[in-house]
Order: structure tokens, then sequence, then C-alpha cells
């Protein structure tokens, strides 16, 4: 038998008159309690990512607190475990402490007291578990996983598509955003097709100058053009047998997009300078930022090659419309730059989960990338603070230190994700955060924090 993953406190007390009276504040305080009246038994009941938090009294007939936060951490050391101890255990606790309890109350002591360390450490294993999911999402998953993270609806769709037509022949014209990460969904149609023993041949139409691009795409012959010595094989013919990925094909003059027309149509390249012509088995992926049919319509791209390429679209949705996809992301790319440097690995805290939420990525994938980067390294995570939804400005720090220390910045983190939102009043504010506005105006004055520092209204109503 487990216990209810709905129960969020087991409290183990051998005084029936205090467990009764603990439990009384814990469930006036909407806490969903378990109480029991000994230990023995407990860690085989609690499954390791059980989200709730453990209140034991040390001393107890049978297993005494100790045993019991020896025996829960043995199955799951992150498991918050907070201690009761009498007036003479204050030496046990802080041993306690040091094997990794959570925190430990001395009696008598205050409901506030208990209430307070119990909502911290359910906050700590949300926390938690939250990351062990960002960690699972990023191992369990297949090789087009692998490469295309995230487990948001959008995604999920993009997989399929990608499945379904890495088997087919078709020819596919990938629409994105900069930064949306089209080579690599190029790269995942061709690695999961037959063709995944030929060539991948990636070229950027927009990167190249207008003198050399047919060279560079249809190769020549000597002659062809003045400084022509010898024969230059182009990316299509060196493609033969696999897949050439055209990137911002929109950036193609109107004269080399008759010539893609053609190899499209009828699958034959002809070097510039040369008569022959010679077949291709290839497999042509486009990609571009814009919308091609608009472009037709304003005569900067051919119609024609544009029904012939828009046969087999993908669009690859921007970080902004993936919802949690770009925590998965952000803490993939961190933990790879984390290994990469030779660097313990940094945990997303709360607040900057809800921050990096809140942006909109402009810059997409490319732009959360480098931001994982510098978080790995330990250096400012500053965002954007230009996002074209309006949202405010940000910069994250990396939480370091000690148990108290971090759960000190996660409440502050918490408080100041909350004020980056707009509130009109502290009021708002406070009911946002659950708490009452005295205490808000405790912790704000505490953590330094000031209401206008949200960027929101300097109204401050009555706090009393």
């Amino acid at each position: 038998m487990t216990i209810d993953n709905r129960i969020q406190v087991v409290l183990i007390d051998d005084d029936p008159h205090l467990r009764q009276a603990l439990s009384q504040t814990l469930d006036l305080a909407g806490l969903k309690i378990l109480p029991l009246a000994e230990a023995k038994g407990l860690a085989g009941q609690l499954e390791r990512d059980w989200p709730g938090v453990v209140v034991s009294d040390i001393r107890m007939p049978g297993m005494d607190g100790l045993e019991l936060l020896t025996e829960l951490h043995a199955q799951d050391p992150e498991l918050p475990v907070l201690l009761i101890t009498g007036h003479g255990d204050v030496p046990l606790a802080v041993q306690a402490m040091r094997a990794g309890a959570y925190d430990f109350l001395e009696k008598p002591f205050a409901s506030d007291a208990l209430l307070d360390s119990v909502r911290r450490a359910l906050a700590l294993r949300r926390l938690v578990l939250d990351n062990r999911s960002l960690r699972l999402a990023l191992s369990d998953r297949n090789e087009l996983s692998a490469r295309l993270v995230g487990q948001s609806a959008p995604m999920l769709r993009l997989r399929e598509q990608i499945g379904a037509l890495a088997a087919t022949k078709a020819d596919v014209l990938i629409l994105g955003e900069t930064g949306a990460g089209k080579e690599v969904v190029a790269r995942a149609l061709h690695d999961l097709s037959s063709r995944r023993n030929g060539p991948f041949v990636a070229i950027n139409a927009g990167a190249l100058a207008e003198s050399v691009v047919e060279s560079e795409l249809f190769g020549h012959e000597p002659g062809a053009f003045t400084g022509a010595q010898k024969r230059r094989i182009g990316k299509f013919e060196f493609a033969n047998g696999g897949t050439l990925f055209l990137d911002e094909i929109e950036s193609m003059s109107l004269d080399v997009q008759v010539k893609l027309l053609r190899l499209l149509q009828e699958r034959v390249v002809e070097r510039l300078g040369g008569n022959q012509l010679i077949p291709l088995d290839i497999r042509i992926i486009a990609a571009t930022k814009e919308d091609l049919r608009q472009s037709a319509d304003q005569g900067r791209f051919r119609a024609d090659l544009y029904y012939r390429l828009n046969v087999a679209p993908l669009r690859i949705p921007p970080l902004r419309e993936r919802g949690e996809d770009a925590l998965v992301l952000f803490q993939h790319f961190a933990d790879e730059a984390s290994a990469r440097h030779g660097l313990p690995p940094h945990e997303l805290q709360p607040g900057q989960r809800a921050l990096l939420l809140r942006h909109s990525w402009p810059g997409n994938v490319r732009e959360l990338q480098n931001a994982a980067e510098r978080f790995a390294l330990g250096l400012e995570l500053a965002l954007d603070s230009s996002a074209p939804d309006g949202g405010v400005g940000t910069t994250v720090e990396v939480v370091s230190g000690g148990l108290s220390e971090q759960v000190e910045n996660f409440e502050k983190s918490l408080i100041a994700a909350e004020l980056a939102r707009s509130h009109s009043s502290v009021r708002s504010l406070a009911e946002a955060l659950g708490i009452p506005r005295k205490t808000l105006h405790d912790k704000l004055r505490k953590h330094g924090l000031n209401f206008a520092d949200g960027g929101t209204s300097s109204h401050t109503d009555d706090l009393d």
C-alpha cells in the first residue's frame, strides 16, 4: 500500500494529544495530513517522487526520528524531513541537520513556525520534483526527441510530421523564424530517411554573393567565366545520393529560382559553361523565414517554384508557442554546457523558471542556448528587455550557498517574479502570492524589493 500523492504532510508523533493539536494546525491551514503514531514501515509506503514532506518527533518508541530520516533518505535523499525535538534534544537535532534533515523545531513552538517551515519545505519539494521531471523528459526520449527537445503539443506534432515525411522521397519546405532550428529539422529528416548513408549538404543562399551563387549551386566547367580555370562540382551534384538543405531560399534571385525549378522538376543539373545534363538522385529541403506566398504575390518569388516547394511544408513553432519546452531546453543546454566546461550543473529556481517562461524569446532556440550557456558559467543571465510582447527586461542570478540561503533566494525570486507581472496594487500582489499584505510588506523590506521594481504602478494601498 502506498500513501496517496494528495497527502502533503505525513505527521508522526507517539503523543496522541500533540499529534491531534499539530494535525488541527496543519488542517486549518488547508494542508492534507496523514497523522501516524509510529514511523515503522513509512518508507515502504512512500514512492520516490511522493510530492509531500515528513514531520516527525525524534524520540519515539520503536523507530525514532533519526532512524526514520536515515531510512527515508536511503530511498530519496531530497525528501524534506522536519524533526520535532524536546529542549534537551537540540544537540541531537543539530546532528540530524548534518545528516540531511530539512529543519527542526524545538518544543514548545508556535503554530506559525511549524506552518512556515512546512510551506517552505513543500516549495522546495515541488522544485526538486519539477527538476526531476525536466531531466526525465530529456533522458527518456527516442532519437528524434533527442534532437527536437520538448513535450508541447506543437513539438509532438512536428516530430510526428518529421517521422512521416522522413520515410518518403518528397522534397520539403521548412518554415520557421530565425533561430527556430530549421537546420536541425533538416538533418533529422535526412538521418531518419533511407538516404542517411549519403551526403547531407547544407548551404545558406543568403550568405552567398550574387556573383558566385550559380557556380556554388550548379558548378561550372573550365572557361565558363573569367577565372574559371578548372571544373567545379556544385552543391547539388555533390549531394547526389543524399540531401541538400537550402536555407534562406527567399534570398535567391529570380534567375536562380528558374534553374532551381527545372532541377526540382527534371532532377538534372547542368554546370555553367557545360552542355551535359547530369541526372541527380537528390532530395531538396528548402527553408525560409518569410511567407513565400506573400513574396510570390509581390513578385519577389516565383509562384510556380513556391507551389512546387509547398507540397510538403513543415512549420517549426517559435519558442513562445511551446510553453514549458523553454524550461526543458534551457536545462538541457545548461547541463550540456556545464559538462563541456567541467562545471557542476545549476538548478533552475522558481523565480528563474517564471522569468524564463514569461520571456518571448525573439531569437528562439538560438537565443535560449546562449542564455543557458551563460547560466551554466555562473554569469548574469540577462534577457532582452525589448521583447516584442512588451515583457519587462530581466536579469536572473544564479543561486548558490547553503540550504537556508537557497530557501531565502527561492522566496525572493518568487516575489520578484510576481513583481514583474502587472499589478495595480499591493493588495493584488499579495493575493497573487497568497499571503497577507502585512506579511508581503515585511518580505519586500527584508529582501530589499520595492513594489515599483516590477515596472508596475507605484500606487501602494493601505497595508494594514
